[in-house]
């Protein structure tokens, strides 16, 4: 597992928001022709989120620094970059690192807020367009998989979600401040995806009654009878009527401009788009205050730090079985050629059985205990291939099946997979997924 995966990382810790902008709209749409146009590449995965770039690559082979160029020089083209400025603003992650970072990410302990949920919406919906665009392998099913289960595990088993806010909720605080009623508050929502349901829930936990909402797609009458809001057809005129304007629709150019907002009138407004809803030129009209997400992340709240730290104890743990169950794989090729081995050399032995003895009853006797006997004499040998892989010597097992018996694992893509699938399993607490998984600023 740790020689073939690696990860392009790339987060509001180390990257400007403009970059992660820009890959927000680029990177997603390279990940197809990354790997069909590559050589290197057996599958990739790609996150890009308001304020994290991830792709998890699957290499072919063990030529990292071709698969990171690949990957480079793809991204930056979809994304209106030179490779220069984005491989000087990614971290390559190998090895335990890999697991590590995405069980980390997925349980939202790397969020610009520690703890909001969405993160783990997006990194669930990122293996699904894998999936439909044909990038994903086994490998990343796995790794993804376990992930998501490890930040169910995390949700359910700890109070990290206390220990952070959701961005809306964050920037909804911000404006608390300077909000005295959000009674009296006459709001304009611009957008209707999942992000503005969130919005909208966030906004009457505060007591704001006066909502209104327009899409630039023309879904503001639907979304508002859905939600028992009113719709508003001109945008301009529903920013003079309003106090607090907030964004968030998944349009790759701003959509309130300077020239939208009066000179002179406090009004809050809040943009929470990637990329950006709101030109950021508004900020220097006279009277706004804009809360866009690179100034809501300068805010987000100090950890609750024993939650976050039993989180990140849970992700250990995570990654310490994932490990070791990838391990314990690797001796399964080899296991699975020498019981084949030995089963053709039973199997060779019943027939011959047969055609020298016509007593049915004595030959199914005969059969009955030579495989009880391989049994066995099987189990042992299991046992230890197991206990090799879980150590890390599990090439010692591998050749010793090749020295003693001259047996070689078949090519893994003639095997069946020995993993239960783990979106079959069943996770601690409850399984489901909080509504807030599903928002995402599109």
């Amino acid at each position: 597992m740790e020689d073939v995966l690696i990860c392009l990382t790339a987060s509001h810790r180390n990257a400007s928001f403009d970059l992660l902008e820009r890959l927000s709209i680029g990177a997603p749409t390279a990940a197809s022709r990354l790997v069909t146009d590559s050589d290197v590449l057996d599958g990739a995965v790609v996150l890009a989120t308001c304020n994290r770039f991830e792709a998890y690559l699957d290499i072919a082979g063990d030529d990292r620094d071709s698969a990171v160029s690949a990957t480079v020089d793809a991204v930056a083209a979809a994304s209106d970059l030179s490779p220069t400025e984005l491989r000087d603003s990614v971290r390559v992650l190998g090895g335990k690192d890999v697991v590590q970072h995405l069980f980390a990410v997925s349980s939202g302990l790397e969020s610009v807020v520690v703890g909001e949920t969405e993160i783990s919406g997006q990194v669930r919906r990122s293996l699904e367009d894998a999936r439909s665009n044909g990038t994903t392998t086994s490998d990343l099913e796995r790794l993804f998989q376990e992930a998501a289960h490890t930040s169910r595990g995390v949700k359910t088993r700890t109070r990290i979600g206390a220990a952070g806010r959701s961005l809306v909720r964050l920037g909804l605080q911000l404006a608390s401040s300077r909000v005295t009623d959000w009674a009296r508050t006459r709001v304009l929502l611009v957008g209707t995806g999942s992000y503005a349901a969130t919005t909208i829930a966030a906004l009457r936990d505060r007591g704001a009654v006066h909502i209104q909402v327009f899409s630039p797609s023309g879904r503001a009458s639907w979304f508002a009878a859905k939600h028992d809001l009113v719709a508003a057809r001109d945008l301009r005129q529903a920013i003079g009527g309003s106090d607090v304007v907030i964004t968030c629709t998944s349009t790759e150019v701003p959509v309130v401009a300077p020239a939208d907002l009066d000179d002179g009138v406090r009004r809050i407004v809040i943009d929470l788009g990637l990329p950006r809803n709101v030109d950021p030129a508004a900020a220097g009209v006279d009277g706004v205050e804009l809360l866009d997400l690179e100034t809501i992340s300068i805010h987000a709240p100090i950890n609750e730090l024993n939650a976050e730290s039993e989180a990140r104890a849970m992700v250990d743990d995570a990654v310490s079985r994932f490990r070791a169950q990838a391990l314990e794989q690797s001796t399964t090729p080899a296991l699975v050629a020498f019981r084949k081995h030995v089963f053709d050399i039973l199997d060779d032995e019943i027939d011959r059985a047969k055609r020298r003895d016509g007593d049915a009853a004595s030959v199914e006797q005969t059969e009955r205990a030579l495989r009880h006997l391989v049994g066995v004499l099987l189990h042992r040998p299991s046992v230890r291939a197991r206990e090799l892989g879980r150590a890390g010597r599990g090439e010692e097992f591998v050749g010793a099946i090749d020295a003693l018996f001259g047996v070689q694992p078949a090519p893994e893509a003639e095997l069946p997979s020995p993993v239960v699938p783990l979106a079959e399993r069943t996770a601690p607490g409850r399984d489901d997924v909080d509504r807030a998984d599903e928002a995402d600023a599109s």
